[in-house]
């Protein structure tokens, strides 16, 4: 049982870790699509 907790608790830890990446890559994802929008209505 402890190794499988482990190894839950490091899977926990990367995630943390990587949460700010995906957030970035979110963000730019929906500023292009924003612009792609922005561009289409008003272009």
């Amino acid at each position: 049982m402890r190794p499988t907790h482990n190894s839950f608790g490091g899977l926990s830890l990367l995630m943390d870790l990587n949460w700010d990446r995906a957030l970035y890559l979110g963000t730019i994802a929906l500023s292009l699509c924003a612009g792609a929008w922005i561009s289409a209505s008003f272009g």
